[in-house]
């Protein structure tokens, strides 16, 4: 979370309406070095390389997948592998340009220190964004024919994402209110429902049937309903989850990947092509999403050197809502969710406005020490530090992201479990 400072207009400067004299254009920096630390290679490589195994092993050996899906599965890889280096390389050179227009904040959980004076580009995520949008783009060539059932959905899920990232980019330049960053998501979803043609049925879980008489129950327009109000919640719940360097990036990171691992797990152990098609789906949405966010981590992680702004925060739960809802495994996002849905509990005392919200609901920064103190904040990242006491910002990172890693694996544990007796 970064304190934004803007230009300000000097009204001194500007001429007369009935003058005619123009002032100068003022020279502009030369963009030569880039004005933030170089990506942490290291960290995101070594990321990379643990996240393979399992992901080429379910692949080549552990799921029976067809010739021709695994084809289009790993043409979306590399297309997203692509996408990661095109990342790495565009950060700097937007950061040059989002620092020129006064787009940027400083890190408040360094305030009192020289790290604290730095001026941290914002904004970024619109890199991530747009990437991925031009590889979602690309992907067509390869993988749908223009009579394909599943064009339209793909293009509808990318007009919402586009919507997403556009809107977050307007909230991040003109710092709109709360309440009406409820409202954005709901508008950029618009396309995803309208041009949705799937199911509206959810299947009632077995222990229920005697109860309810139904095995399989038509909701109709609430489906849709509910839909929206999921884009609404990830979406939103990426943004408030927020506030130390590489928290944002590095939680879709993790639940991407088990969004990823869910879908390949799925795709191996169904014979129905439908079935198949939709994991799919979510899956050629979900890859490109976590290579451009490795690429933007490898900039945030602490100590940050850009800050991803509510673009990134936007279309991150966007396109995981998308991948969630088109792919049928909505409850499966919840849980993986978990962490996010604590955090929202917590938040709605003062999201509702029942006790006073402060701006920044950030925890406490000791410069002497470097320790952050928990307040009274309703925040997962306060509640961690209350419970388990003052820690550095890179810890308390750690621990919120293995606290959200635990949620994931938990999650396929109890699928694991629940399986053949819940549905």
């Amino acid at each position: 979370m970064a304190a934004r400072k803007r230009a300000s207009t000097d009204s001194s400067a500007q001429t007369k309406p009935n003058e005619t004299t123009k002032r100068p254009k003022p020279k502009e920096p030369p963009l030569t070095d880039p004005p933030i630390a170089p990506p942490k290679s290291g960290v995101i490589f070594k990321l990379m390389f643990f996240f393979s195994i399992p992901y080429f092993y379910l692949i080549f050996y552990h799921c029976k997948i067809e010739h021709e899906l695994r084809k289009s599965i790993l043409i979306n890889a590399a297309l997203s592998l692509a996408g990661f280096f095109v990342t790495v390389k565009m950060i700097p050179v937007a950061s040059r340009y989002v620092l020129r227009r006064n787009l940027f904040g400083y890190d408040i959980n360094k305030k009192g220190t020289p790290q604290g004076t730095v001026k941290v580009p914002e904004s970024l995520g619109i890199v991530v964004g747009i990437v991925f949008l031009v590889l979602g783009i690309l992907f067509q060539y390869f993988n749908f024919t223009a009579d394909s059932n599943w064009l339209v959905e793909y293009n509808a899920a990318l007009a919402s994402i586009c919507f997403t990232v556009l809107l977050g980019f307007v909230d991040d330049v003109l710092d709109v209110p709360w309440r009406v960053k409820l409202l954005l998501p709901s508008i950029a979803a618009l396309p995803l429902l309208l041009a949705y043609a799937g199911h509206t049925t959810i299947i009632i879980p077995k222990p229920l049937i005697p109860h309810v008489g139904l095995e399989v129950l038509d909701l109709g327009w609430m489906y849709k309903l509910y839909m929206g109000l999921l884009a609404v919640f990830c979406t939103n719940s990426i943004n408030i989850h927020a506030g130390l360097n590489g928290l944002e990036v590095g939680q879709t990171v993790i639940i991407a990947s088990a969004i990823l691992i869910h879908n390949i797990m799925q795709i191996g152990a169904s014979a129905d092509s439908e079935y198949k098609m939709a994991h799919a789906f979510s899956l050629y949405l979900v890859q490109p999403l976590l290579a451009t966010s490795l690429a933007l981590f490898s900039y945030n992680w602490y100590p940050s050197s850009a800050f991803v702004g509510d673009t990134y925060t936007y279309f991150a739960g966007m396109t995981m809502a998308v991948a969630g809802i088109l792919g049928h495994f909505s409850e499966t996002l919840l849980i993986f969710f978990v962490p996010q849905v604590l955090n929202f509990l917590l938040s709605l005392p003062q999201l509702a406005g029942i006790v006073p919200c402060p701006r920044h609901r950030l925890p406490r920064f000791d410069p002497g020490t470097g320790l952050l103190t928990g307040t009274n904040d309703g925040t997962l990242v306060n509640f961690f530090l209350r419970r388990f006491g003052r820690m550095t910002e890179k810890s308390i990172c750690i621990c919120l992201l293995v606290f959200q890693a635990i949620a994931c694996c938990f999650c396929f544990v109890l699928r694991f479990f629940l399986a053949g007796w819940y549905k």
